[in-house]
């Protein structure tokens, strides 16, 4: 995993009201964000780890390096890796203050684990989409025509949250998938594209602009994509509970949400 020291802010308010994104079914209490909890604490210091899905990396650090700006005396060091393996450390004691993930199934493991202390809150929201070489040279336009013989795919592997949302995106659109090459987590799935290693990738959309000029994206018909609910909460056992709630609050508050949406993140 990549650890990125960074940045922490200060103690923002509660959020509140239902997010209505069919969550509750999975046994989480998960709220929306609160515009208010923007208004922060001057005086929030020490230092906290977050471990944060693969493909909030950039938004993530983007967040880090604004609470640095404003709040020198506080550090935030992120992990960035697959939810799956982040859930897991989590469950085996690592030390960490926050967790944020890409999807409510590992959210519901640490905290059906006890891990969790309060309610996590969904700020964001995902889509999925097809990574490709820079000018499209195989013409992929769709799920089907990833499968051919003649292209090299590539997917997250079927454990953590990528690879299972683009597993049940093959088989909205009715398409079935081959054995294929897989990676631990979306930004190391999309960088075999970037590289030349592979003709196309299911990952999310928030990585394919993330790549810039490295790879292409092919836009996925809503009727087979599936979207991608982000909770984030605060581990009971943090040793900074102020400045890992203040750091949870900012990415629910307006300007978090600004940020978030900067990088392609759909409204929660």
């Amino acid at each position: 995993m990549r650890h990125t020291p960074l940045a922490a802010v200060g103690l923002g308010l509660s959020v509140l009201g239902l997010s209505g994104l069919g969550l509750s079914g999975l046994g989480l209490s998960v709220f929306a964000p609160n515009a208010g909890a923007e208004q922060l604490t001057a005086g929030a210091s020490g230092s906290i780890t977050v471990f944060a899905a693969s493909s909030l990396t950039d938004a993530f650090t983007k967040l880090g390096r604004d609470f640095q700006r404003s709040h020198p005396d506080t550090t935030i060091s992120f992990s960035f890796n697959a939810s799956s393996a982040l859930a897991t450390q989590i469950d085996e004691g690592a030390p960490v203050d926050v967790f944020a993930s890409a999807d409510a199934t590992n959210m519901k493991k640490v905290v059906d684990a006890g891990a969790i202390g309060g309610r996590p809150v969904v700020f964001a929201r995902n889509r999925l989409e097809i990574a490709v070489e820079p000018g499209n040279p195989l013409e992929i336009h769709s799920l089907a025509d990833t499968v051919k013989s003649d292209v090299t795919l590539v997917l997250c592997a079927a454990v953590v949250p990528c690879g299972r949302y683009a597993l049940d995106s093959y088989a909205k659109a009715g398409v079935q998938v081959r054995e294929v090459p897989t990676a631990e987590n979306a930004k190391a799935t999309l960088a075999k594209v970037a590289l030349g290693e592979a003709d196309a990738a299911v990952v999310y959309v928030t990585d394919v602009a993330a790549a810039k000029n490295d790879a292409d994206g092919v836009a996925i018909p809503e009727r087979e994509n599936v979207v991608a609910a982000y909770p984030i909460g605060v581990v009971k056992d943090t040793q900074n509970r102020a400045l890992a709630r203040a750091f949870s609050d900012y990415v629910t508050s307006s300007r978090g949400r600004r940020t978030l949406r900067h990088f392609a993140f759909l409204a929660p």
